[in-house]
């Protein structure tokens, strides 16, 4: 199970039953498609298995996609490890960087590679930009493409439409779900099941995080998206996560909360600011400013219960060093750390939550993922803003354009 508890004095569930009512209307409303892809993607995880099936030769995966076409896939590919049934890898190129393009595609076979061009418009620049340079590093043929390639886009995209023309796979994201909160849609399921990871537990799990919230009545998410987006000194919101599993999540949070909840409101600007930290390492830099800095930050820990592969630390004794942590699972002793941190920073009297999973697997990780898109919706509408147009980005986009036409 996932457990979120609150160190910060809860408000009446009256004052918060407004935004509840709101919440539920956009889920009747059937607008905000992500809330329901627990459901709508469960057919994607046949026609997934189904394609791939055919695929014996294929031992890489690479996805090829930006922002909310990637983020979420990287949380999971990080969080799950190597809990795949199959012997597949997956890559994931979400930049238009030299390095990082290279150091990929010099490991690759491409008789054993397939590679999956994500872009929801269809038009991202930078995917399309490292889709011809990948038709270019290796030679291909215009006319062999669909042996190589899979499509992932909105129906009748400009993608959609060029893979028609080129007898290219097409996988459907639904119109209605925006690219940060897609990771749940064809943008996480068809990746995740092509390696073999358990999609279908994926999906359970986010089911169960919105039985909690809308059926359960679990208010931890509206208590905390209400105490964070009203306080009156702390907009930053720092997720301290306990393991380097996390780093891919990390990433994926600051890109929904950012792009979520940073938005024009008439002449106001407004939002909340994530920062996202790794225990225990990060406790050595980031937070002494939490600690002795200005009281603007309001802090989430996130860490996992149990671990079994940790080791147990040997009992091993020196003359000038202690012993300990001698005999501590080396888990058990990471754990100590996010609580002793976590406690510290209450003695500070700032606002504190910690969300603890029982275990990282695939349940766990979607409902934590849903938790999180939960809570953007719940700040969102807590804000009185569109919590899924991203009109400050796509200003940048129209300046590349001319500035690439020029």
């Amino acid at each position: 199970m996932l457990k979120n508890s609150i160190f910060f004095k809860k408000v009446e569930f009256s004052t918060i039953t407004s935004y509840a009512y709101r919440i539920n209307d956009e889920v009747q409303s059937g607008e905000i498609g992500y809330y329901h892809l627990f459901n709508t993607s469960l057919p994607l995880i046949e026609e997934s298995l189904e394609f791939i099936k055919k695929q014996d030769h294929v031992r890489n995966i690479i996805l090829i996609g930006m922002g909310g076409s990637s983020c979420g896939v990287k949380a999971l590919k990080d969080m799950l490890l190597n809990q795949k049934s199959k012997d597949k890898e997956l890559f994931i190129l979400d930049n238009t960087s030299t390095y990082s393009l290279f150091s990929v595609l010099e490991k690759l076979n491409l008789e054993e590679s397939l590679f999956l061009i994500t872009s929801k418009t269809g038009s991202t620049i930078e995917v399309v930009s490292l889709f011809k340079l990948i038709i270019d590093y290796f030679k291909i043929e215009i006319s062999n493409l669909k042996k190589y390639f899979v499509f992932i886009t909105d129906e009748n995209s400009k993608l959609h439409q060029e893979g028609e023309n080129l007898g290219i796979k097409s996988f459907f994201i639904p119109s209605n779900v925006g690219g940060r909160f897609s990771v749940l849609s064809a943008v996480g399921i068809v990746p995740l099941c092509f390696c073999g990871y358990d999609v279908k537990a994926l999906l359970e799990g986010a089911k169960a995080c919105f039985d909690d919230f809308f059926i359960h009545k679990k208010e931890e998410i509206l208590q905390k998206a209400y105490h964070y987006c009203t306080h009156k000194n702390a907009n930053i919101n720092v997720l301290f996560s306990y393991d380097d599993v996390f780093k891919g999540f990390n990433e994926w949070y600051i890109q929904l909360i950012a792009e979520s909840l940073g938005k024009k409101q008439g002449y106001k600007r407004i939002g909340l600011t994530p920062i996202a930290l790794i225990g225990a390492r990060d406790q050595h830099s980031f937070l002494q400013l939490i600690m002795d800095g200005p009281k603007n930050k309001t802090i989430t820990f996130l860490k996992v219960k149990d671990n079994e592969k940790s080791p147990i630390i040997p009992d091993i004794h020196f003359k000038f060093l202690d012993s300990l942590s001698n005999k501590v699972n080396l888990h058990d002793l990471l754990n100590a750390q996010c609580d002793t941190t976590m406690h510290a920073l209450i003695s500070e009297n700032l606002s504190v939550d910690v969300i603890e999973m029982e275990k990282l697997d695939a349940w766990h990780a979607g409902y934590l993922m849903y938790y999180y898109e939960l809570f953007a919706s719940a700040c969102g509408i807590m804000l009185g803003i569109n919590t899924y147009n991203q009109p400050g980005v796509e200003v940048g986009k129209l300046i590349l354009k001319n500035i690439l036409k020029s």
